[in-house]
């Protein structure tokens, strides 16, 4: 709970005011310590971490779990704090294995177990589904992972989209993203520079929906969202304007980053300034949770559902499989 919210429900609460410091010299040892083990570590909050343990055995003599486990021996003897370990063959079983045991707990879960695991647990059990969601999916019958477990996939498609196989997934402790040693990226963006400077509105903005078709696949390949979209401008006497907008929730939408992008560049493009480069990008990024509002907004679900079943034959039949009107201006100004 944020701790405004944490002092309107209980106002006369006595507040003991943290050392950022102190926590930022301890994560800073721990995270020393987990570099020993493998270079491959994706760092999900100050205190939280994933790392990849494939083919470290030979290196330190030990299983994965013998290494895990003298790590956290380390950490309680050197630094002074306690530690809590999953141990799995993906992210999300390791995450949910380290929700099992705390506080100073090490469990670890099995592919052969994970089914029958997961099975009583409720839906919001599942790591990513938040209260809306889950809200939605109890309202829709599915309250236990059991249920997800024996629901039609085809079903589950036709009624959640992109979501509905991420359900399923999970709902059977399947889980393919890698451990991303790339806690440096700190936005996802595409920008391009025009032959001739330009000055015509419709045209910028036909560039900027390229642009942010492009910056979308990117960030869904990596599987990030961003909460803050930023549009790049470079006049023709060189200078540069950034416009920066926050939204609600984040997006990897091309069609949300679209419109949100053209409002700023409608600000800065009226037909007077002759421009020679355009660029957007995200940042604020977190890894992409399917608890949105989309959900909940049949509208905004259709145009994501549409977004996604687009992007899904264009990667199984090229880059021109599936073309927008806007798509179709911009290939033909260019050619």
């Amino acid at each position: 709970m944020p701790m405004f919210k944490a002092l309107k429900a209980c106002p006369d609460a006595v507040v003991v005011k943290p050392n950022g410091e102190k926590y930022r010299v301890a994560a800073q040892q721990v995270r020393e310590k987990m570099e020993a083990l493998t270079p491959l570590i994706q760092p999900v909050s100050v205190d939280e971490a994933y790392l990849d343990l494939t083919g470290t055995e030979t290196l330190h003599k030990a299983s994965p779990a013998v290494s895990l486990a003298r790590l956290a021996a380390e950490i309680e003897r050197d630094i002074g704090i306690t530690v809590s370990i999953g141990l799995s063959v993906n992210k999300f079983l390791a995450k949910t294995a380290s929700e099992l045991d705390k506080p100073r707990g090490f469990a670890v879960i099995g592919s052969d177990e994970a089914d029958a695991l997961l099975a009583p647990q409720p839906i919001d059990f599942i790591h990513g589904v938040g209260p809306k969601l889950a809200h939605k999916l109890t309202m829709d019958g599915l309250e236990t992972i059991e249920d997800l477990q024996k629901a039609d996939l085809k079903h589950l498609i036709g009624k959640y989209g992109e979501t509905g196989l991420w359900l399923k997934n999970r709902a059977h402790g399947i889980d393919n993203r890698p451990v991303r040693n790339d806690e440096e990226r700190k936005s996802v963006s595409s920008e391009t520079t025009f032959n001739d400077n330009m000055s015509d509105p419709a045209w910028l903005e036909d560039q900027l929906w390229r642009l942010c078709v492009k910056t979308a696949d990117r960030a869904k390949a990596t599987g990030l969202v961003g909460n803050v979209i930023t549009l790049k401008l470079k006049t023709a006497e060189f200078r540069t304007v950034t416009r920066r907008v926050s939204l609600s929730e984040p997006t990897q939408l091309a069609q949300t980053l679209f419109r949100n992008a053209k409002v700023l560049l409608a600000k800065e493009a009226t037909g007077r300034t002759r421009f020679r480069l355009i660029g957007i990008g995200i940042s604020d990024l977190s890894e992409h949770r399917f608890d949105s509002v989309d959900l909940l907004d049949p509208l905004v679900a259709k145009r994501a559902a549409a977004e996604r079943a687009s992007d899904i034959a264009r990667k199984k039949f090229g880059a021109n499989a599936v073309i927008t009107g806007r798509s179709a201006r911009v290939k033909n100004a260019s050619s």
